[in-house]
């Protein structure tokens, strides 16, 4: 009898310091704390670690507490940031569920591939020249694939412009399989049989798209841009796509001049007939949706004016007028 109520008070006492899991850290309170926990790590190195990084004060009664609540199995890897004064509770938690420390970044539609390269380094993700290496050959889906050896970069086009979240030991391989995860994701069954009737490749559709995506700067404009693309398609007219040869120049030159529209480049939709041999830049939804659903009435002509929007024509002596009101 008298064992039964040691066990009991033993366990109540357990409890009860459970239950009120006291920061114990040794920390002025409110100081971040950066841990690493590998792969396989057992929760005793676990315990140890928060102890040796003074956010606990008892690696020994951390790891009682974490059998206690079955959760010795169950604290996950990952780079985490906790504040000193958290509870061991509070520890236990956060790690349990893997609520791992983790970086930030946007990319916006119309980024190439250089441009992610750049902000993958401003991120302190990976080195420019790492991601620009893996991503000359990064073909995980048989749609990116191409032979052209004109093509620098095999993956333009095909990373989805969106904001993501990495762990801050993400490397450029697992950045680039996650962009390219999320392009294929967003490329529905639907999409896809839109794009077989209108009898184009996944590559010519997204490098259609990127066109409309660096052209357009106004919502309204993509469906007649991308109607506009295709009809000159259609009737074999130079696509004549001034974002083609800012691609070639590698930069947003605000005027271009007729010099600039005869550089020699296969990317030179004024020089050569037809798409280039690959995007020029990974296009949103928006834009691959409007070469889905193009406008119905065919503009031939466009040019763009002082507030991002394009005037339509139909005729060449209509556009000649249009960029005089544009000039203004």
């Amino acid at each position: 009898m008298l064992k039964n109520k040691k066990i009991c008070i033993i366990g109540i006492v357990l409890l009860l310091l459970l239950a009120v899991g006291c920061g114990s850290s040794q920390l002025p309170a409110g100081t971040k704390v950066i841990v690493k926990v590998k792969d396989g790590m057992a929760a005793g190195e676990i315990a140890k670690l928060l102890e040796e990084k003074k956010l606990i004060s008892n690696s020994s009664y951390f790891r009682t507490q974490l059998k206690l609540r079955g959760l010795d199995n169950a604290l996950q890897a990952g780079e985490y940031e906790f504040t000193a004064g958290m509870s061991d509770k509070e520890i236990m938690d956060k790690m349990a569920v893997g609520d791992v420390r983790y970086v930030s970044f946007t990319i916006p539609e119309g980024f190439n591939v250089k441009q992610i390269a750049e902000l993958m380094e401003q991120k302190q993700l990976a080195s420019k020249k790492e991601f620009l290496d893996l991503a000359k050959n990064y073909t995980p889906y048989d749609y990116m694939k191409t032979d052209d050896p004109l093509v620098e970069y095999k993956c333009e086009g095909f990373l989805f412009p969106s904001t993501y979240k990495v762990s801050p030991g993400a490397r450029a391989d697992a950045v680039l399989a996650l962009l390219a995860k999320e392009f294929d994701k967003q490329l529905t069954l639907e999409m896809r049989k839109a794009i077989v009737d209108k009898k184009l490749s996944i590559r010519d559709f997204v490098t259609l798209a990127s066109l409309v995506e660096k052209e357009a700067a106004v919502e309204k404009d993509r469906p007649l841009i991308a109607r506009a693309f295709l009809t000159r398609l259609d009737i074999a007219m130079p696509l004549q796509s001034c974002a083609t040869i800012q691609y070639i120049l590698g930069y947003a030159k605000p005027e271009l001049t007729i010099a600039d529209t005869q550089l020699p480049s296969p990317y030179n939709t004024y020089l050569h007939y037809g798409l280039p041999p690959g995007p020029i830049a990974n296009p949103g939804l928006l834009s691959m949706q409007a070469v889905i659903n193009p406008a119905a009435e065919s503009y031939l002509y466009f040019v763009v004016q002082k507030d991002g929007s394009h005037i339509f024509s139909k005729t060449y002596q209509e556009h000649l007028a249009a960029i005089q009101r544009a000039s203004q």
